[in-house]
């Protein structure tokens, strides 16, 4: 039997215009919607461009092929383009229809799952098993439109700034950044592990040892954390490194990168983006990635909280805590409700409860015992509007700040303006923090973050005091990068490792081939990795990253169209060397 040779497209159906009227022509695509009115027959077929009507009258040659079709087929049609009588504005096929003289069945469907068009009752965990009827939507096949079209401007655009495209191990070594590594049993060496990358990171600062000077790649990397909502064991990111560059340089070309980026979606980005300290972003908005679309800052009330006369705010100041607090307007939308339901929601995410404090027709009224003319008095000191509604945070600076952030981002919503883009580079992170539970000293980012190079005299007898060159860009709350300049001289790093209490022989194991790397002419670096499903996410408007991956995973790490992770037969364990306990 002779296959049958396939027509040749002419255009795509989401292309098609009043430009195409009396033309014949050929389409292909997927039936999405099926009608009969009269002796009428109407297709609405749908390819990756849009959709386009069909009409079948009774012309048509093999009226028998009509009852085959369904919902899903995917159909070649040969026919001539003619204006609708009754127009669709919504469409941009919408002044067009195509009078079928040929169709071909090119392959059948199931009655599917659900819809590609129709899915907003779907769960998400019928739409993971079936992704690939997700993708047909007009939705999804339009974010990933952007996403292509995003990597193709960042990739030109990172080439005129002389960075070069250079691809790094997915098999590698092992040494721990922080999350867990992903383990790949070796066949040949019994007993030994190559790990999935948790990111390039030392294989660009080796690029920028063995001379390149600037690098770039778009890369998968893995991580094996605990669940939480919108993170993906496997992400990608846009890597960068350069050398002989100083902070200010790489905020220009990374700014300018964005710019490039979100230009996909016809939205202008002005450069020159807002900096703020660590500490500043902490204080003012309880958060190193605050939404600055949100108007409100958080204050610090706890002098002023000595003369509520409160045995808990008193306490609580007396053992070094702090009263943090905001100020809302329009006091009489927060109503019983509306205050139990925040109070519920601060215990439920660690805190006490929160103190609110507002005017009504009665006087002032507070959740605390506070008398009604020291509330006043309170609102005219501070120069608070009395028809302001006060909320407290009680706790140690830390917490506090953390609950009056969490509290900003809460109610704050209703006040931003959802179209803005608030960029914002965070810098001057501390070096360290201290890990309480296991005692000792941790990276904030990671042991390769170089220190201000003006407090290397506190990194002894004060270490949790110095700050880092390290940096993050936020969007919206949203953070979309991080980086740092690296450590290029090998007794600093050396140094850093047993800060970390990494012994000597621990750090060989681990990392030996990159420190024997810096006595070999490591030049002064610097990098930054942006989070590509997080920007991609922001562009198209989604609310979460697995909207814009194609293949994502559960939130508990599962891949529900294949089935993974799976059982491995017993005798491929047994040429890996691996028992199962």
């Amino acid at each position: 039997m002779t296959e049958k040779k396939l027509l040749k497209r002419t255009v795509y159906c989401g292309k098609i215009n009043e430009a195409f009227v009396d033309r014949t022509i050929t389409v292909y695509g997927w039936v999405n919607k099926k009608r009969e009115l009269g002796g009428l027959t109407f297709i609405d077929l749908r390819d990756r461009e849009g959709i386009l009507q069909v009409v079948i009258n009774e012309n048509f040659a093999a009226p028998q092929i009509i009852k085959k079709i369904g919902i899903e087929y995917v159909l070649s049609v040969t026919g001539n383009v003619v204006l609708r009588s009754n127009p669709n504005p919504d469409m941009y096929t919408g002044k067009v229809e195509l009078v079928a003289e040929e169709i071909e069945i090119l392959a059948e469907s199931r009655v599917p799952p659900f819809f590609p068009e129709s899915r907003t009752d779907v769960s998400d965990e019928l739409r993971f098993k079936y992704r690939y009827i997700d993708l047909r939507s007009q939705r999804m096949q339009g974010n990933f439109r952007i996403r292509s079209q995003a990597t193709l401007k960042a990739r030109n655009y990172l080439d005129r700034c002389g960075f070069l495209d250079i691809e790094t191990p997915m098999m590698t070594k092992s040494t721990p950044e922080g999350a867990r590594d992903y383990l790949v049993p070796s066949r040949i060496y019994k007993g030994r592990m190559f790990a999935l990358p948790q990111s390039p990171q030392l294989f660009k600062q080796l690029f920028m040892i063995s001379g390149f000077e600037r690098y770039y790649q778009i890369v998968k990397c893995f991580r094996d954390e605990d669940l939480r909502a919108d993170r993906q064991p496997e992400f990608t990111q846009i890597d960068i490194e350069m050398s002989f560059a100083e902070q200010a340089e790489l905020f220009e070309i990374i700014e300018g990168l964005v710019k490039e980026i979100f230009s996909v979606t016809g939205k202008v980005v002005q450069t020159g983006f807002r900096v703020m300290p660590y500490h500043e972003a902490m204080d003012k908005y309880g958060s190193d990635k605050p939404d600055l679309r949100i108007p409100f800052e958080i204050n610090d009330f706890t002098e002023a909280a000595r003369k509520f006369n409160s045995n808990i705010l008193n306490s609580i100041i007396e053992n070094n805590g702090k009263i943090k607090g905001l100020v809302f307007p329009e006091s009489v939308k927060y109503s019983r409700k509306v205050l139990d339901n925040l109070n519920n929601y601060v215990r439920e995410i660690g805190g006490k409860g929160v103190i609110w404090m507002k005017n009504t027709e009665n006087g002032f009224k507070s959740s605390l015992k506070i008398e009604p003319a020291v509330m006043e008095a309170f609102y005219k000191e501070n120069g608070i509007d009395f028809n302001d509604i006060v909320f407290l945070i009680g706790d140690s600076l830390e917490q506090a700040l953390f609950l009056a952030g969490k509290i900003r981002e809460r109610l704050g919503e209703p006040f931003m303006d959802k179209e803005k883009l608030e960029f914002l580079w965070v810098v001057d992170f501390p070096l360290f923090f201290y890990n309480e539970e296991e005692q000792r000293l941790d990276s904030n980012h990671h042991p390769f973050t170089s220190p201000r190079l003006e407090e290397m005299d506190k990194l002894v007898i004060e270490p949790t005091a110095v700050k880092a060159i390290a940096y993050d860009l936020v969007l919206n709350g949203v953070e979309i990068g991080g980086g740092s300049r690296r450590i290029n001289d090998f007794n600093l790093q050396k140094k850093i490792f047993r800060l970390l209490r990494l012994t000597d022989e621990e750090a060989e194991e681990k990392f030996g081939f990159f420190l024997n790397a810096l006595k070999y002419g490591a030049p002064p670096h610097l990098g930054i990795a942006l989070g590509l499903d997080r920007i991609i996410m922001l562009l198209t408007g989604e609310d979460s990253i697995r909207e814009v991956i194609a293949f994502p995973k559960t939130t508990s790490s599962l891949c529900l169209l294949t089935g993974s992770p799976s059982q491995v037969p017993g005798g491929q364990l047994d040429e890996l060397g691996i028992r199962l306990k």
